[in-house]
């Protein structure tokens, strides 16, 4: 009478596993911190209007997990600088790069601020990846929010698939 038959242990089995989330804590962490970014803006140019429609409804970067943008860096985990970056504004930039705390990504936002852009001159430094480790470039002159988009998509797989961030890999925390 108490007997289920064959069959119906390995049934509640299954349905126990499809309740549970079976993964490492380590896949579990990067999910979390790719899904849970807080930037912060180092906008210094035209590509700085670009990147604030980004938060309108049309874009919605809150499906990012990124509703928030931080006005401290030490709240912030994702430096997002946009624009030229003169040698007089590296030290800034470098200050609030230091502040953040680890682990820590930065996107590069434009041409300027990947390579100087067209302001190939003594007073514009030629590329933040100079001053601080740089994990994704994203194009343009200015870049479309579509491919400041794109950047952070590639942020998030990066972060996900396990890839330490830039100043990890070269090797010193800068």
């Amino acid at each position: 009478m108490g007997d289920k038959g064959p069959g119906v242990f390995e049934q509640e089995v299954e349905k126990i596993e499809d309740a549970l989330l079976l993964t490492t804590v380590q896949k579990a962490i990067a999910w979390a911190q790719a899904n849970s970014m807080w930037p912060d803006t180092f906008g210094l140019a035209c590509c700085a209007i670009e990147m604030m429609s980004i938060v309108s409804s049309r874009y919605d970067i809150a499906r990012f997990g990124m509703e928030r943008f931080s006005s401290s860096p030490r709240q912030a985990d994702l430096l997002i600088v946009s624009g030229r970056v003169t040698h007089k504004m590296a030290g800034p930039l470098r200050q609030v790069y230091d502040q953040m705390l680890e682990p820590k990504w930065v996107i590069a936002m434009g041409a300027c601020a990947s390579s100087g852009g067209m302001f190939n001159n003594y007073t514009v430094l030629q590329g933040v990846d100079k001053i601080v480790a740089v994990d994704v470039h994203v194009p343009g002159c200015p870049p479309r929010p579509e491919a400041l988009m794109e950047g952070i998509i590639r942020l998030h797989e990066k972060i996900e698939a396990g890839v330490p961030p830039a100043y990890a890999i070269r090797g010193v925390a800068q």
